[in-house]
């Protein structure tokens, strides 16, 4: 395999005509076919051949240890061992389900393996795995390759106790494929449930084996799931009553809102929402939607507008009780599927769910009559799958409960729209706030307690359409806190949950001519994270989850015909048990890092990090000088550390917002039009020459790429 990107494709295009590429369409979901669909193009040094895989090669999602993975399970249960071949327009396979008879509730954990294999041609697929009607787990398939992947899912469901304890249950696995002489893969599904009886000893962090990998962790990622502890007594679905394409409920449009009647047993004491989303088709990349105004003034046939906001809403009896502006996972065929082997996006394995306490609503449900919970999604566009659980807790000592809402402040987001456009060319803002207060108090056998729940979030998002519509650049911000206080009739406090949240996302595309007629080059950059903070009354905990992914392919109508591509990612968790934190970089398909441990170092201490320090330092964008010019887009631009600086001074050239990996075509052309660069990238050089933390064929890789940046020689 080739150590760093092959030039060949892009230094072609400063022979090639440009041509007007509009991106309406861009980014978009992609294949990768195992056999090469075109003919290799001739080069001036031809990138050798990767090594040929005889063996399935294991996919992943980086995520931290499960609290049971220290523990020996007390019994094992086989609940689902199904294929998936042609199953497109038939009903989802179902199975019986019957709780284990050697090792019975009450248990302390129950963890869900999901477990995967695939082996040909295929897109990747949605699925999720019901109990009951109740949804357990909102997942994605990767897209196989002729030797074969595999992966697992591992989910804590300890939550969904209430169903696990109960006969007669049917598991419900949807998982639509199609199978033809093109799409090759048949997914084979197996489903385990590993049930816990004890509880882990907890063993102090200073004598822990330095090179064990699961710590004391007992984080979530995506929102406090805290509020689930100890389960719920009952969990009723609110989903399709129609199995037959799955529980989900199909939304097609902003006025398409769905629903499902249910009632409240009165002796309930509190009353959690769990709601489960995804999206797809024309929505499938909403956050880069641009408004129906672009589409029209430019004659643009695509169906993909509405702008880039998105939230899914849920009432009851018509009244608003909650809201959530999704985390925008992406799928493993999205954006550039290359990125996505074989660390997959953040979330593309395991979707967040969202919870909303609805406990304060009590007062209006405790009547004895059905009452109507809808979900719906604001500007969507087809479609989205999304249903919910809503997880009870009774009062076992008393018949009914009595309950009042006291506040009840939940408007509509405040949302304020710009756009500037000249052709197809402009910018595009969208401002989103919204504040909830609301209020309750609920009188049971445990006292008269009051909820309070407080939560701001705010979105900043952005797109820009540079050079005739070909480049775009996305840039979204989610940031959340949230509070929850329980107080008792003495205004004492009983529990506070806060939670701090921050979700950014940057997409940046830029479409050039392929090396055939009927090709295009597609230059890819995401960058997205979860940054959650949560305080649970003394105790706080911090999950920190980023990954950044660079690269360019070439495309035939969907088809990805070659590319070169690098992923990092960073995960860090800490709470007062531990910290865990794992570090991966793939290169083109293969890993070249993964290093974990339950010490936290410096992250600069890893090759992702020393990159992110050599291209991304605050430091040096404080210190260093832009360097471009009309021809030089300010948004492909590579950033040097303020290392570089000592020996460059003010010749340092700042780029902002790509990683070398991207930007090939650029720093090809970068030493014709600023020829007063080498000494900043020789700096750079002479960095990667001492820096310990980087292996050989890494560095090697560096090193030349700098080189050929600074049209030097080694």
């Amino acid at each position: 395999m080739h150590p760093f990107p092959t030039l060949f494709p892009l230094l072609l295009l400063l022979v090639t005509p440009s041509l007007p590429l509009a991106l309406s369409t861009s980014p978009d979901h992609f294949f990768k076919p195992s056999s090469p669909l075109l003919s290799s193009s001739p080069a001036p040094a031809p990138a050798p051949a990767p090594a040929p895989e005889s063996e399935p090669k294991e996919y992943f999602e980086l995520t931290h240890p499960l609290p049971s993975d220290r523990l020996t399970p007390s019994c094992v249960l086989q609940a689902i061992n199904h294929s998936f071949a042609n199953t497109i327009n038939k009903p989802p396979y179902s199975t019986p389900y019957y709780p284990p008879l050697d090792c019975p509730p009450p248990w302390s954990h129950v963890t869900l393996e999901f477990h995967v294999k695939s082996k040909g041609d295929q897109y990747d697929r949605i699925s999720a795995l019901w109990l009951g009607g109740s949804e357990l787990l909102r997942t994605s398939t990767a897209e196989p390759s002729e030797h074969g992947i595999f992966w697992n899912v591992r989910k804590d469901i300890t939550k969904y106790s209430s169903l696990l304890v109960q006969n007669y249950l049917k598991f419900t696995l949807m998982l639509e494929n199609i199978v033809n002489d093109i799409y090759t893969g048949v997914y084979h599904v197996n489903v385990t449930l590993y049930f816990y009886k004890d509880n882990a000893v907890e063993v102090p962090l200073a004598f822990k084996n330095q090179n064990l990998i699961a710590p004391v962790l007992q984080l979530p990622l995506f929102g406090d799931k805290s509020m689930y502890d100890p389960p719920a007594d009952l969990i009723i679905p609110i989903s399709a009553p129609d199995s037959s394409r799955g529980y989900w409920f199909i939304i097609e449009s902003e006025l398409d809102v769905k629903f499902d009647k249910v009632r409240v047993p009165l002796n309930t004491r509190k009353v959690v929402l769990e709601l489960y989303v995804s999206f797809h088709g024309n929505d499938e990349f909403w956050y880069s939607n641009p408004s129906n105004s672009y589409i029209r003034m430019n004659n643009l046939s695509t169906p993909r507008g509405n702008g880039a906001f998105r939230e899914v809403f849920v009432t009851i009896d018509g009244k608003l009780v909650g809201s959530e502006m999704p985390f925008p996972v992406i799928f493993t065929g999205g954006i550039n599927p290359l990125f996505w082997e074989p660390v997959v996006a953040i979330g593309a394995f395991n979707l967040p769910s969202y919870d909303f306490d609805l406990t304060p609503f009590l007062g209006m449900l405790l009547d004895g009559k059905d009452h109507v919970f809808s979900i719906g999604v604001t500007d969507g566009i087809g479609y989205w799958l999304v249903d919910a659980n809503l997880h009870v807790w009774l009062d076992t000592a008393s018949t009914v409960v009595e309950a009042k809402n006291v506040v009840n402040i939940c408007p509509a987001s405040q949302i304020s729209r710009s756009e500037q456009y000249q052709s197809l060319d402009g910018s595009f803002e969208i401002k989103a706030e919204k504040f909830t207060r609301l209020e309750g108090w609920v009188k049971s056998s445990s006292g008269n307690l009051t909820t309070s729940i407080t939560q701001e979030v705010r979105l900043r998002s952005s797109i820009r359409f540079r050079k005739n519509g070909t480049y775009k650049a996305v840039k979204q911000n989610i940031k959340v806190r949230r509070e929850a206080k329980v107080l008792n009739d003495m205004g004492g406090l009983v529990s506070r949950v806060i939670v701090r949240g921050r979700y950014p996302l940057k997409v940046i595309t830029w479409t050039l001519p392929g090396t055939k007629n009927d090709t295009y080059i597609l230059v890819t950059n995401v960058t997205h994270a979860v940054n959650e903070r949560i305080r649970i009354g003394k105790l706080s905990s911090h999950v920190n989850n980023k990954q950044v992914s660079n690269g360019w392919m070439e495309v035939k109508d969907h088809s990805v015909l070659s590319g070169e591509v690098m992923t990092n990612q960073t995960y860090v968790c800490r709470d007062e048990f531990g910290c865990y934190v794992r570090t991966v970089a793939a290169l083109n398909g293969t890993l070249i890092e993964d290093d974990s441990a339950i010490l936290c170092p410096s992250v600069k201490d890893t090759v992702g990090g020393f990159l992110s320090e050599l291209l991304y330092s605050p430091d040096s964008r404080a210190t260093g000088i832009q360097l471009y010019d009309k021809e030089c887009d300010p948004g492909l631009h590579v950033t040097y550390s303020k290392l570089c600086q000592q020996e460059a001074s003010a010749n340092v050239m700042q780029i902002d917002n790509w990683l070398w990996f991207a930007s090939g075509f650029q720093a090809a052309t970068f030493p014709v039009k600023h020829n007063n660069n080498r000494g900043a990238g020789m700096a750079a050089l002479n960095l990667t020459r001492r820096h310990p933390y980087m292996p050989t064929d890494f560095m090697v890789a560096w090193r030349r790429f700098i080189a050929s940046l600074c049209g030097s020689e080694e």
